[in-house]
């Protein structure tokens, strides 16, 4: 059995593996658009639910922050009107 890559094409036998791999390639492009145009769309969605819940996040820090100053002040006020 003769190993491919030592035999040598002739010069029909090039053209015509070229023209076969143009046309597999060419044939395949309208799928692998498509695909591109999906994984695009999800990549998308995904950042944006992403961004969705980091802004969700913030928001939830942000409002234990202020509980938690509001909790720290508010005995502050109480001693402070409890004195006079």
């Amino acid at each position: 059995m003769e190993n491919q890559q030592e035999k040598e094409l002739s010069h029909e036998e090039l053209m015509a593996k070229k023209e076969e791999m143009m046309n597999f390639y060419t044939e395949a492009l309208p799928y692998l658009k498509v695909q591109h145009e999906y994984e695009d769309l999800l990549f998308k969605i995904d950042q944006a639910r992403f961004n969705r819940t980091n802004i969700q996040m913030q928001y939830a820090m942000l409002m234990e922050q202020l509980k938690n100053a509001e909790n720290e002040t508010e005995p502050r006020y109480k001693e402070a009107t409890e004195e006079k």
